[in-house]
């Protein structure tokens, strides 16, 4: 399983929220690089980078940190926030993104993000699968589509995605554990390549994810307050 440690972005700067409060916005570090350099030095060599200016934008805004982090390191990057455009997506992968993470825009203009997928590939490009309640959510995470998460994963998966982002919003930076229950589900129906998020709050989440089957597991908050060692992470991978 890959370990991918977040980077969120606000005014350029290395961020995290709570249950994606922009009301309830920490600061970590002013620069996302020395943060980025910092995940290379102990062997962790993915990165999930949100721009969470973007998501609120409706268009990408921090490209500049996603070009800096590319450049200034060997991280594989996986880019989401304000990806809404033709013009976006050219715009990430330019500036160095490896994946690129569709959330909003697959939920809204399905056709557009199946063309994408068309172009590019599955390999390209991640489902962002964010609920709250089981609900897909939107637009930042401010907005419900009323549609059930499994429901939705599985129904892109017919169309050809393979990696799915899910992120319950509930657990998202409250440190409180992963939603277990959900991604089991999604594995026991599904074939994705699900990459859990949200939570996460010890080593012993990250061995219960994988054990469930996950491909992937994405956590932030957890290393920024210190609950998860680098170190620790570095043994991991």
């Amino acid at each position: 399983m890959r370990i991918i440690p977040a980077i969120d972005i606000i005014d350029g700067k290395c961020v995290r929220l709570t249950m994606g409060d922009y009301s309830k916005m920490k600061i970590y570090n002013e620069d996302p690089l020395e943060v980025a350099k910092q995940f290379e030095d102990h062997g962790i060599k993915y990165l999930h980078l949100v721009d969470l200016d973007g998501a609120r934008s409706k268009r990408i805004v921090n490209w500049k940190v996603l070009q800096r982090i590319s450049s200034k390191t060997k991280l594989s990057v996986d880019f989401g926030g304000g990806i809404k455009s033709k013009e976006d997506l050219e715009l990430a992968f330019d500036n160095g993104a490896s994946q690129l993470t569709a959330g909003s825009i697959a939920s809204q203009k399905p056709d557009l993000f199946l063309s994408w997928l068309e172009r590019y590939g599955p390999g390209k490009i991640i489902l962002g699968a964010d609920c709250k309640n089981r609900l897909i959510m939107t637009d930042g995470w401010t907005a419900s589509s009323g549609i059930d998460v499994v429901d939705y994963i599985k129904d892109y998966l017919n169309r050809g995605v393979k990696s799915v982002i899910c992120t319950d919003i509930g657990k998202d930076g409250m440190l409180m554990g992963p939603s277990f229950e959900l991604y089991e589900e999604i594995i026991a129906t599904t074939e994705s390549s699900l990459i859990a998020s949200g939570g996460i709050n010890s080593i012993a989440d990250i061995k219960k994810l994988k054990q469930l089957g996950c491909e992937g597991a994405i956590l932030g908050k957890a290393i920024y307050e210190g609950r998860i060692k680098l170190k620790k992470l570095s043994e991991l991978c």
